[in-house]
């Protein structure tokens, strides 16, 4: 479906606090921008925000940033948060395949990808959000206590999910078929716009949580590792 241009979407995201064009001098920096130390989740293919800007209304100690390549749909996002003056919550409009370029190793907590672009093209598999290597860019800026979560309509891109994220050395360690009707993945959940519509349409609601592979460190002092890993529940 081709996006509805929006002019003067790209000069509003140029002079909004709130959104930054690919801000690779923040790197390893984000927490000097929200001027606290409270975790950080990223939203990656945010659209209109609805999602993410729910989630800094109702968690405060929580720092969003919302991240989107189309300045037609992240501007939406925008003047909403110009309304709300959310402190813990902003936008970056950049190709997702850059992300390392702008958070450092260990700065994410946590990353929502919410109904993706499915790039049903077999040569176009790399590009997908799920794909091996796009699993092992996010590996690099979660902390060792961090995880994605993953949720879809599309059930084709659900089971080369399944089997990618496994293969990029993640742990699978929950996952639906039918999000709505399972009750302990559905507390908290909040709905996007693609959500809501698909589920109204009777369309069932794929969902998963996954789990970065075991970091190593070197302690500094001596020329053994310490391999962390904390599964949450």
């Amino acid at each position: 479906m081709r996006l509805r241009n929006v002019p003067g979407s790209r000069d509003t995201i140029a002079k909004s606090h709130y959104c930054f064009d690919t801000p690779t001098n923040l790197k390893g920096h984000w927490k000097d921008f929200f001027k606290n130390t409270n975790p950080i989740h990223i939203e990656v293919g945010m659209g209109k925000g609805r999602f993410i800007t729910s989630l800094a209304q109702n968690n405060p100690t929580i720092n969003y940033i919302g991240i989107e390549k189309y300045s037609s749909v992240l501007v939406r996002a925008l003047e909403k948060q110009e309304e709300l003056l959310l402190p813990n919550l902003c936008f970056i409009r950049m190709d997702a395949e850059d992300i390392n370029d702008v958070f450092g190793e260990d700065e994410i907590s946590r990353i929502y990808l919410n109904f993706s672009d499915p790039w049903p093209k077999d040569r176009h598999a790399k590009r997908r959000l799920t794909s091996v290597q796009f699993m092992n860019r996010y590996e690099k800026l979660l902390t060792p206590t961090g995880r994605l979560e993953f949720k879809t309509d599309n059930r084709p891109l659900f089971d080369f999910s399944l089997e990618s994220i496994p293969e990029a050395n993640w742990d699978l360690t929950t996952y639906t078929f039918d999000l709505h009707h399972n009750e302990e993945l559905m507390v908290g959940n909040i709905m996007t716009e693609y959500e809501e519509r698909f589920s109204r349409e009777g369309n069932p609601i794929c969902k998963l949580i996954a789990l970065p592979p075991k970091k190593t460190y070197n302690n500094k002092k001596g020329n053994f590792y310490l391999e962390i890993h904390f599964l949450l529940y």
